[in-house]
């Protein structure tokens, strides 16, 4: 991964965080301050979901994701296709403000 300036960073994962966290929703809310992203897991046959995690960000790194997230689905489905969302059964997470 490289900055801005072409500096590489070295980033550490420990083994606990690298098996990451499943997440099928996402709830984002935002201030004027900062955007909270929670991820949440929905699973069948569970009453009340939780969430998984919690990120915190400014809204410039927010836009930096989005704009990250943009480019690499856009190189994603260069190579594997367009991805198709279905909408029979799909949640759309609540957006708004904190």
């Amino acid at each position: 991964m490289e900055n801005q300036n072409n500096k590489q960073i070295n980033i550490e994962i420990s083994p606990e965080m690298a098996g990451g966290i499943y997440s099928n929703l996402a709830v984002i809310t935002h201030s004027q301050s900062e955007f909270v992203l929670d991820f949440v897991q929905m699973m069948p046959g569970v009453p009340k979901p939780k969430v998984a995690s919690r990120i915190v960000m400014t809204p410039e790194h927010a836009k930096r994701l989005l704009m990250a997230l943009h480019e690499n689905v856009s190189k994603y489905e260069s190579e594997n296709g367009e991805i198709k969302i279905r909408k029979q059964g799909m949640t759309i997470a609540p957006l708004g403000e904190a």
